[in-house]
């Protein structure tokens, strides 16, 4: 299976990229066992959290049937170190093209944010396997239908950041493909209850 394919298989699984940005290492076991209950299948843990490489290494090591990666990877040298936990997905929040040439030369998928056409072409002609939309409050799904028309039909597009249970259907609507989830669904230190009840309601609303 190729980059492309899993990611595609990932996101047809459940189309949400949990965000589990300032989740601390002793934290990961009780977040993996929620959002699996929940069907979330990728989740990403951002490199400006607590000690993430440790973070992710847990998940890869337990969750072996998901797609763990990381996010805020802003140099070849943190692309290199999320390869070595064997995570497959490199998360960035904008288009470095060295950042996503280490990604691909290091069998990551590698899905790069971008706020503009000029950069999502610049990225997909660097290799990118999908592109990060963000910050989503700046993208709403008219501008995600205004992307489609000229971009590669195949192209996968995941908005980021502001999006919420009651957008989540217009985003599909235009074209979205999926959907990276942060604050929204996960905050360091929240009761565990409170992130199944804010999981199962994302799962419901794009599944509706």
């Amino acid at each position: 299976m190729t980059s492309m394919d899993r990611l595609r298989d990932s996101l047809r699984h459940l189309p949400l990229i949990a965000i589990l940005r300032g989740m601390k290492p002793e934290e990961a076991p009780w977040v993996l066992e929620v959002l699996a209950a929940a069907g979330f299948h990728i989740l990403e843990v951002p490199l400006n959290s607590p000690q993430p490489l440790e973070s992710i290494d847990y998940l890869v090591r337990k969750a072996p049937g998901m797609l763990i990666g990381a996010g805020t990877v802003l140099t070849v040298a943190e692309v290199d170190a999320v390869a070595a936990t064997g995570a497959r997905l490199m998360i960035a929040p904008n288009c470095a093209l060295p950042v996503i040439a280490a990604a691909k030369a290091r069998g990551l998928i590698a899905l790069p944010g971008v706020a503009t056409p000029t950069e999502a072409f610049t990225a997909l002609a660097a290799g990118a396997d999908g592109l990060k939309m963000f910050p989503g409050e700046v993208l709403p799904p008219a501008a995600v239908k205004a992307w489609r028309a000229v971009l590669p039909k195949e192209t996968l597009l995941v908005p980021t950041g502001g999006v919420t249970p009651e957008n989540v259907a217009a985003y599909r609507a235009a074209g979205a493909d999926g959907f990276g989830i942060g604050s929204a669904l996960y905050k360091p230190g929240m009761p565990r209850d409170e992130l199944a009840q804010r999981a199962a309601t994302f799962v419901a609303a794009v599944r509706q």
